[in-house]
C-alpha cells in the first residue's frame, strides 16, 4: 500500500511540475494548466505588465520548466563543468535578483520554481525596467534586453554588441505578438472558467 502512494505522490508531482505540451499556444498552456492564467492576470494587475509580454520572456528563459537551470560549461569540450550562473526556475532569475524582489514586493515566501511566484516576478522586474531605464511596458523587444543584461546594462547599451541577444530579443518579441493574438481569441472564456470554478 505504501508502494502504491508513494507512486502516485510521484506521479503527481511530477504531473505539476511538467512543462505545457505545446508551449506555443498560449490558449492550450492555460487550459491544460489550471491555475496559471489567474496567477498571469493577478501579475499583470498588480504590474501593470501584459499576459503576452510576460509568457514570451519566460518561453524564451525556460520553456516553461519548474527547474530549469543553465547548461554546464564544458571543459575540454566534453567534460561538464560549473554552470555560469546560479539562475533557477521558470524565470530564470539569479538568487540576488530574486532576493531583492522578495524584499521588494513583500512575497518572502516566493520559490523560483513555484509559476505564479515566477510570472509576478517577471512583471516586478518589468515593471523596474520601466521606472529605472523608462521601457514601456508592452515594449517587449526592450524589456527582454533590460530582463537579460539588467537595468544598468541596458541603460549603458552594453546589449549592442550582443548581435546574438538582439536577434533573441526579436525573437522573444515575436512570440509575444503570437501570443496577444491568441490570447484575443480565448482570454473570454478562460475569465468565464475562473468565474465558474471560483463557486467550487
Amino acid at each position: 500500500m505504501r508502494g502504491v502512494i508513494l507512486l502516485l505522490l510521484v506521479i503527481t508531482t511530477g504531473c505539476t511540475t511538467a512543462p505545457p505540451s505545446k508551449p506555443g499556444d498560449i490558449c492550450h498552456m492555460f487550459r491544460e494548466k489550471k491555475g496559471w492564467y489567474d496567477d498571469a492576470s493577478d501579475s499583470k494587475e498588480e504590474w501593470g505588465s501584459p499576459i503576452p509580454v510576460m509568457m514570451a520572456i519566460m518561453h524564451q528563459e525556460s520553456r516553461f520548466h519548474a527547474k530549469a537551470k543553465p547548461p554546464r560549461k564544458k571543459i575540454f569540450g566534453f567534460i561538464p563543468g560549473p554552470r555560469p550562473s546560479d539562475a533557477y526556475g521558470y524565470s530564470q532569475a539569479l538568487e540576488s535578483t530574486w532576493r531583492d524582489y522578495k524584499r521588494s514586493a513583500g512575497r518572502y515566501g516566493a520559490d523560483r520554481d513555484d509559476f505564479g511566484d515566477a510570472i509576478d516576478f517577471i512583471g516586478w522586474y518589468n515593471h523596474q525596467s520601466f521606472r529605472r531605464s523608462g521601457i514601456a511596458k508592452n515594449d517587449t523587444y526592450n524589456l527582454y534586453l533590460a530582463y537579460h543584461e539588467g537595468q544598468g546594462g541596458f541603460n549603458r547599451g552594453s546589449y549592442k554588441s550582443k548581435q546574438w541577444l538582439i536577434d533573441v530579443a526579436r525573437k522573444v518579441q515575436r512570440r509575444s505578438v503570437t501570443y496577444t493574438h491568441q490570447l484575443a481569441a480565448c482570454e473570454e472564456s478562460l475569465q468565464d472558467d475562473g468565474w465558474l470554478f471560483g463557486w467550487f
